[in-house]
């Protein structure tokens, strides 16, 4: 039986698109959505086909199971005595190590440790990584299940407890058994944002790859040591803004850096559970962070 083909962002009126854009990004709630879509659709039921469309599908773009005989994968707690008191996230590492291995962080977007975070940590782990993805839902009883809950609840997470949560993270899996202490890190959206802010807080930071993240505060980036790759798509207007400034700050700093454009592209481009996917983009973005973390961890 062949697979239905997967819808790309080419399929939808670019209005459409850009309403999708402001709804994950909380600008706009569903109601919103449904009702400024109607326009572009047949009604109410087809303004909820459009959402029902573009919203994610993680189960047909997992591309590694969570019992894979691979990896090992477990949740664990860590002490965040500066953030929530504690925190959650997963851990994944390969089944069979040769040797101490380098160390991921992986950052989720604003909606918390979801399905697709979790399969990144998976990639990342059969690329011989030890991975952990943290939750910053966990306060607020962590990733409810559905998207929308998500966006809603992390409204409510204390942002400055939630940045110290990650850098408690950090430093909890760079000492993390079977590590060789070399960390990087890796984000999307609020995790690019956050990627680039732990840059600036966590000195044993090796490398970092923020995609489509707000830039970190200016007045900070002389503290970074991380070698960066910073990744952006072309069609995004709000996060392009940050990179003049931040940009002139790595030069004065003599950060060791990259930045990559890909042409044609969305916010959440290497996302694949969703139209705005770009299959060709997000490969050559990912060949990119595997090459930095290759060579800058081990």
């Amino acid at each position: 039986m062949s697979q239905e083909p997967r819808l790309t962002a080419r399929d939808f009126d670019p209005q459409v698109m850009q309403l999708f854009d402001q709804y994950v990004h909380g600008y706009i709630d569903r109601r919103g959505f449904l009702e400024q879509a109607s326009r572009y659709a047949v009604g109410a039921a087809g303004a909820a086909g459009l959402l029902a469309a573009l919203s994610p599908r993680f189960a047909e773009a997992q591309q590694v199971a969570p019992d894979d005989q691979r990896i090992q994968a477990s949740f664990i707690e860590f002490d965040s005595p500066q953030g929530h008191g504690s925190g959650r996230g997963y851990l994944v590492r390969p089944a069979k190590a040769d040797g101490p291995l380098p160390l991921v962080l992986v950052i989720h977007e604003n909606r918390g440790l979801n399905p697709h975070i979790e399969d990144i940590a998976r990639r990342l782990a059969l690329d011989n990584f030890i991975a952990f993805a943290p939750d910053a839902l966990n306060p607020v009883g962590g990733y409810p299940g559905n998207e929308d809950e998500a966006r809603t609840l992390f409204r409510t997470v204390d942002q400055t407890k939630a940045r110290a949560d990650f850098i408690a993270a950090a430093q909890m899996l760079r000492a993390t058994e079977g590590g060789n202490g070399k960390l990087g890190a890796v984000g999307f959206c609020y995790g690019g944002s956050i990627t680039n802010f732990l840059a600036t807080q966590v000195l044993e930071l090796k490398a970092g790859v923020p995609f489509y993240g707000g830039a970190p505060a200016t007045d900070q980036v002389a503290n970074i040591k991380a070698e960066m790759l910073v990744v952006f798509a072309e069609n995004d207007e709000r996060v392009n803004a940050t990179w003049p400034d931040y940009e002139q700050a790595l030069k004065a700093a003599g950060v060791t850096y990259d930045s990559v454009t890909y042409p044609g592209t969305m916010h959440g481009f290497n996302n694949d559970t969703t139209p705005r996917y770009d299959e060709a983009a997000a490969a050559k973005a990912w060949a990119r962070t595997l090459a930095l973390f290759n060579r800058t961890l081990r």
